[in-house]
């Protein structure tokens, strides 16, 4: 039996092969459906969590190599009903047309913010690389990390919520 925390809360795994992906216990065993299945092999982004604060792509991370470190997925980024400034930024700049990459455009663009609280276009760019959208919303997600950005610092959200520093950026990667 594996044991893994998941926005805070403690889930037993039993009978699971330590193999598993993230993203199919997640959305199989869990019926946390937020996270995506895009790809499958780490190259669009759609299944991006939070493991230790750090973006990684659920479709490649085992869930064996999870006991012990801390899950947040889009389903715990809000705080309760108040959803997270860059969920809000989401919304205001109307980003998802379809949808289906939004998730993972969000844990990664929030995670950025934590980690740099005010990037440059061009690192808002760079760090949101490895999440595709079908739609080709891409200027709206520059805008909405933005405004998201600005929200942030105008409110001190990461200083107030406790934040770490989620330096590790490697967004393709299961660390």
């Amino acid at each position: 039996m594996m044991q893994i925390v998941i926005n805070g809360q403690s889930h037993n795994l039993q009978g699971v092969d330590p193999e598993m992906p993230l993203l199919w216990a997640l959305r199989d065993l869990l019926g946390m459906v937020g996270t995506k299945y895009g790809c499958g092999v780490a190259q669009c982004g759609a299944c991006t969590v939070w493991v230790d604060e750090v973006p990684v792509r659920a479709c490649q991370m085992p869930v064996g190599t999870l006991t012990g470190r801390t899950i947040t997925t889009i389903e715990g980024l809000a705080e309760g009903d108040v959803l997270h400034p860059v969920q809000s930024a989401w919304i205001a700049h109307d980003v998802a047309q379809c949808g289906y990459c939004q998730a993972g455009q969000i844990m990664s663009a929030a995670a950025l913010l934590q980690r740099d609280p005010n990037p440059t276009p061009e690192a808002i760019e760079a760090a949101m690389a490895g999440n595709l959208c079908r739609c080709g919303t891409y200027t709206r997600i520059l805008a909405a990390v933005q405004s998201a950005a600005q929200s942030l610092q105008a409110t001190g959200f990461y200083e107030v919520r406790g934040g770490t520093d989620a330096s590790d950026s490697s967004l393709g990667k299961a660390v």
